[in-house]
């Protein structure tokens, strides 16, 4: 290893030799660079290096270069101004590039998978334009000819920096033979065909052979469009005249045939018909190619749109996305009356419902009903029209629990309470009795009936309200109910005896499921509350009741430890006492946790002696299995 680093050494003197008579760098700062890229040498000559070692090579040669070419330049302006000849290239303005080069090489050879790594090493050599890309290229391509964009960029910089069409060309179609399911690559194959198309065209207008340009002028096709719209507006001078005039160039210009055109329509319907071949389910392909067609002039280009339109209403009116993407186009054609591109869209989504009945036609349906409609709520027709579509969503059963959400909160923005009520009801005791979210939506509505009749509710309120959280939460889990509970709780809050009530029923929801070990804690929260409302000392006779449940959870054990914690940190002894009972409840059933044994030490070093922390931590290196992972803790 020594000897090829030396090696290595030794054939950078003439580099650094020219370095320093030409004054860019003093002795010392080659000593220093000498020493630097030792350095690195020995990193990438270990057994494993790793792709880091190169990178941090590379950016250090790359910072070298940058300061070498700063102070040549510096030299130059020196010399000019004493009147000498410029500096003339030597070994040194070209041995910092192939350094970087070679060191590419060698971590692409090592890491011949890291694309991003390619990718970085093509960059470097379109950047410096040292005549290696083409060789880089086909190396990357004969690695990863799976990878369609290296196929893309390769032809790019054939196309753009080497000026190669042919070779471009010939790069774009092996490609989409070895990734002929790859979306990108046909597309770019088409506009890549269709620039070139571009580029003889202007060519030919340079010369003042043609006239023109395939690419698509929206600004002067839309004031053409007005202008024919509007031709009573306009009054010539010598009509009789002028028409006899333009009357004959008209008829040329039907009669020219625009080759360039012509041909980009060739090549536009040729590559399309192959692309559906090889892709034949992909709706984002056409799309594509529908965007690329409007955005160029050719000869019958609506023909082959509308030839476009048709297979893709073939081949996906079976599919949401297809009915969605129309309905958008329509909403976003230029149209004179925006109203009318509303309508058209609708009648779109209308034909979808009824070829497409499924739940996700619906979800986009009522989209674009809510986004049409914006913030103003008072449209009827918008209102009526997205209620009419909720309520076919559910004769037809295409209905969701997302979908029966959004519905009664739709009542809820119009603000019709009693509306969204029924309807929850409904959804409530029909198809979504087992709805978590459903639930919840009730609840909530209940809950603001209930406040709107007063601020203080009554005790026939307060009643059947939790006559009805009672049947809910007895049917879900605690875990699934979270946020039901936490409804109930603030909602009881002020009320003692329907709060003990919630207490109890939450015991008996604990002992049938069990506590958390993490996340939410029923038990947690009431603690919180009973603390908050009656003090420490009942709320250690509530969290002593939950702890004596079969599974009272981890959550519950690490809540009340921290609430001790806090107390004994304030110099409650009592509260020190009740934690390290806590921590011994606790590792009875969770002794391989190491966080919990950490904790535990960690208290004791705080508030015990150096006997009870040594006796924690023999106790938790005898107890956890896996030592190592107790070593690794930095307090343990």
């Amino acid at each position: 290893m020594a000897d090829v680093v030396q090696y290595k050494l030794e054939r950078m003197v003439n580099e650094l030799d020219d370095l320093e008579e030409r004054g860019l760098f003093s002795r010392r700062e080659i000593a220093e660079i000498v020493k630097q890229r030792r350095k690195f040498e020995y990193r990438l000559k270990r057994p494993s290096p790793l792709k880091l070692d190169f990178l941090a090579y590379i950016d250090y040669e790359k910072h070298l270069d940058s300061l070498r070419s700063l102070r040549k330049k510096a030299v130059v302006r020196q010399l000019k101004q004493q009147g000498n000849k410029k500096l003339k290239k030597s070994v040194s303005d070209f041995a910092g590039i192939s350094r970087i080069l070679e060191i590419y090489r060698q971590a692409t050879n090592r890491f011949k998978g890291d694309i991003v790594l390619w990718f970085q090493y093509l960059q470097f050599c379109k950047e410096r334009r040292n005549g290696q890309m083409k060789k880089i290229l086909a190396r990357v391509i004969r690695f990863h000819p799976k990878v369609p964009g290296l196929w893309i960029y390769a032809a790019a910089w054939e196309f753009d920096q080497n000026l190669n069409v042919a070779a471009a060309r010939a790069l774009m179609q092996s490609g989409l033979r070895t990734c002929s399911n790859s979306e990108d690559l046909w597309v770019e194959y088409l506009r890549m065909e269709l620039t070139y198309l571009n580029k003889l065209k202007a060519r030919k207008v340079a010369l003042g052979e043609d006239e023109g340009t395939l690419v698509q002028d929206k600004s002067s096709v839309d004031e053409k469009k007005w202008r024919d719209e509007n031709k009573e507006l306009f009054m010539t001078l010598d009509s009789d005249k002028e028409t006899e005039e333009v009357e004959p160039d008209a008829q040329q210009g039907e009669l020219k045939i625009d080759l360039f055109q012509e041909q980009g329509l060739s090549i536009l319907s040729t590559v399309y018909s192959s692309a559906v071949e090889a892709l034949p389910s992909n709706f984002g392909l056409r799309v594509r190619f529908l965007e690329v067609l409007e955005g160029i002039d050719l000869a019958r280009s609506g023909e082959i749109r509308n030839q476009i339109l048709a297979d893709m209403r073939k081949d996906f009116s079976n599919e949401p996305e297809y009915w969605n993407w129309l309905a958008l186009e329509e909403s976003r054609s230029k149209s004179a009356d925006p109203a009318s591109q509303l309508d058209k869209a609708i009648q779109v989504y209308e034909e979808a419902l009824r070829v497409v009945p499924s739940t996700t036609m619906f979800n986009l349906y009522i989209c674009f009903l809510k986004e049409a409609m914006g913030d103003q709520n008072e449209d009827n027709d918008f209102v009526s029209r997205t209620l009419k579509v909720y309520e076919m969503a559910e004769t037809t059963g295409c209905i969701t629990e997302h979908l029966a959400c959004e519905h009664v909160t739709f009542y809820l923005q119009l603000r019709r309470l009693k509306e969204a009520r029924k309807l929850a009801e409904k959804f409530c005791k029909g198809k979504f009795a087992d709805s978590v979210d459903v639930w919840s939506l009730r609840i909530s509505i209940e809950m603001r009936c209930v406040t709107e009749k007063s601020l203080a509710p009554s005790k026939d309120d307060l009643h059947s309200m939790f006559d009805l959280l009672r049947n809910i939460l007895g049917k879900f889990s605690v875990s699934k109910a979270e946020s039901l509970w936490r409804v109930a709780l603030k909602f009881f809050s002020n009320d003692k005896d329907y709060s003990n009530k919630m207490v109890d029923l939450s015991l008996l929801s604990l002992a049938k499921d069990g506590g958390s070990d993490i996340g939410f804690s029923l038990s947690s929260a009431i603690v919180n509350y009973v603390l908050q409302k009656n003090g420490i000392q009942q709320a250690r006779i509530l969290y002593k009741r939950y702890l004596g449940l079969p599974h009272p959870g981890l959550a519950l054990y690490n809540h009340c430890i921290e609430l001790e914690t806090n107390l004994a940190s304030a110099g409650d002894k009592a509260s020190l006492k009740e934690a390290r009972k806590l921590y011994e409840s606790a590792l009875t059933t969770y002794d391989q946790d190491v966080t919990l044994w950490k904790n535990y030490y960690s208290l004791e070093i705080k508030f015990g002696t150096s006997e009870t922390s040594n006796a924690v931590h023999w106790r938790a290196r005898k107890a956890v299995k896996d030592n190592a992972v107790l070593l690794s803790l930095p307090q343990i």
